[in-house]
């Protein structure tokens, strides 16, 4: 890994001989795609308003392969995934440029891939380690703008749960020594998109969906030794939402949006406590919890975004139970972000912002252009009264969260951005195409 160091960091890490419980430490961490309470927001991060290629650079790092898996940040360390074309070739495999013409252009390898999990030091970049999980030629392509490692890893700050798809689940501690592997199968997703869906840690127990074109299905897994606890199939096509999980009404609920039902299942055992219809197709979008609720959308063929109650039972779909909905504005890609009763998300993959009350669904700002900005496939970002907004093309808006639009800072790399932000101290990560970027003010 090629690095640029410059500024000194603090890091915010606890003082040494301090026990701290694993939800202590996740606030001020990143130990998920989606934050430390999987809505985007870190509470004590304190990350710079303002960057560029020659300011606030801490250090910038080259990245082997192909990935747009967010990083996520363990007290000293950066963990992330990628895959590298070794291009050896399978001479049985059809080349690319004899394969049959698939919808956008898609083809299947006939190269192996390599599989690699790297642990990064947080304060130089440097690589401390790296691991090969597995070298083969998957089965499937993927959409141009996706990739074989878009599923990010996690950690509960024990082991860190590295998710390739229908390459396999990986088990590491968090020195690099391989614990347990799993093999859930081939997904086979409907026109070969290519996967992308996170796992999800919660005391002791893995979540992981896999709706595709053929059985969807949800499993959860004990996160020690990577037995499944429970499998259920689901009658869902395509769809690519990281589930979130919430402890609500005395009992622990897994909520997993898809375009026929959002489910909310028992983490114990995999049963139904509610279900609601009402998404459009193809779900990416991760749900965010806010007090008694689940907010849901989609933004595929249509717009839909549900506030769905907690404390239900059974099937509440077209009911009163519904706390309130909206029918525009929602994303394709990112997923919203939720931040202290202010729930911000922008229209398809575009540049169009709407903020409601999450509570109460009123309008704050609707459907506002974001002044800089174009394409967005990155998630936004929320720490110290500030949202970060990622453009593909290397600008980052950043507004005052507030209830009406004040940008403070338009900031320019030279990458493309499609995979979403990490918060941790006075840290930003921005994974580009070719760098992973760490931003930090200056001590």
């Amino acid at each position: 890994m090629i690095l640029l160091t410059g500024l000194c960091c603090c890091l915010l890490l606890p003082c040494a001989g301090q026990a701290q419980s694993f939800d202590e430490l996740k606030s001020k961490n990143w130990h998920h795609w989606r934050g430390p309470a999987a809505t985007g927001v870190s509470k004590t991060a304190k990350p710079p308003t303002t960057w560029g290629e020659g300011k606030n650079i801490q250090w910038k790092g080259a990245l082997p392969g192909n990935g747009t898996s967010t990083p996520i940040i363990w007290k000293d360390r950066v963990y992330l995934l990628s895959t590298i074309d070794t291009g050896k070739v399978d001479p049985s495999l059809p080349k690319p440029e004899d394969q049959p013409k698939r919808v956008f252009g898609i083809t299947f390898p006939n190269t192996i891939q390599r599989f690699v999990v790297l642990c990064l030091d947080r304060k130089s970049g440097k690589e401390l380690w790296r691991r090969t999980a597995k070298d083969g030629i998957p089965h499937e392509g993927h959409h141009g703008d996706n990739d074989f490692a878009s599923a990010s890893p996690t950690t509960d700050g024990e082991r860190l749960y590295c998710w390739f798809g229908s390459a396999g689940l990986y088990c590491y501690d968090l020195e690099g020594k391989k614990l347990w592997e799993r093999d859930l199968g081939k997904a086979h997703m409907g026109a070969s998109l290519g996967e992308g869906c996170s796992p999800v840690i919660h005391d002791g127990k893995l979540v992981i969906v896999r709706d595709q074109a053929r059985q969807s299905t949800v499993h959860v897994l004990s996160a020690k030794t990577g037995r499944t606890l429970w499998e259920k199939k689901r009658d869902e096509p395509n769809a690519w939402a990281t589930p979130v999980v919430v402890r609500h009404s005395g009992r622990t609920q897994v909520v997993v949006p898809a375009s026929k039902m959002v489910r909310c299942y028992d983490i114990e055992d995999g049963k139904i406590i509610w279900q609601c219809g009402g998404l459009t197709g193809n779900v990416i979008p991760s749900p965010v919890i806010s007090g008694d609720l689940v907010c849901c959308m989609s933004g595929y063929q249509g717009y839909s975004l549900l506030a769905l109650p907690l404390s239900a039972k059974g099937d509440i779909s077209k009911s009163d139970a519904i706390a309130w909905s909206k029918d525009r504005g929602t994303p394709y890609v990112p997923s919203p972000i939720e931040y202290d009763g202010m729930l911000y998300f922008t229209q398809s993959n575009r540049n169009i912002l709407t903020c409601l009350a999450t509570k109460t669904g009123d309008v704050i700002i609707d459907r506002t252009r974001l002044p800089g900005l174009s394409n967005i496939y990155a998630s936004p970002v929320g720490a110290d009264g500030r949202v970060y907004f990622i453009g593909r093309s290397g600008t980052t808006l950043v507004l005052r969260r507030s209830k009406k639009l004040e940008v403070l800072a338009t900031n320019k790399l030279e990458d493309r951005f499609d995979s979403s932000p990490s918060l941790a101290g006075n840290q930003l990560f921005l994974r580009g195409r070719k760098f992973l970027y760490c931003i930090a003010r200056g001590e």
